[in-house]
């Protein structure tokens, strides 16, 4: 509960563990609510995960591709992200 409080807080994280608890948070709210055949939260999700990829690294962000499959009760989030070559 006290992380859920630090994340509602603002508290300051690093950023990958910020996009990792809304990640978490997001999908947990998505799978409650939603018809199974609308992934809604993807194109936000995306954003999000470009918006803090590119703190780090230049990329283009078309090279970022998510993908959600489902086989009976189990949902699977596929994230590629193509990077730079070292330089």
């Amino acid at each position: 509960m006290a992380s859920f409080l630090s994340f509602l807080l603002g508290e300051k994280k690093k950023s990958a563990s910020v996009a990792k608890e809304r990640l978490v948070m997001m999908l947990a709210h998505e799978r409650g609510g939603r018809n199974a055949s609308d992934p809604d939260y993807l194109p936000a999700l995306r954003r999000e995960l470009v918006d803090v990829i590119c703190k780090y690294v230049k990329i283009n962000p078309g090279d970022v591709k998510l993908n959600l499959e489902r086989q009976d009760n189990l949902e699977v989030l596929e994230v590629k992200i193509e990077l730079p070559e070292a330089r």
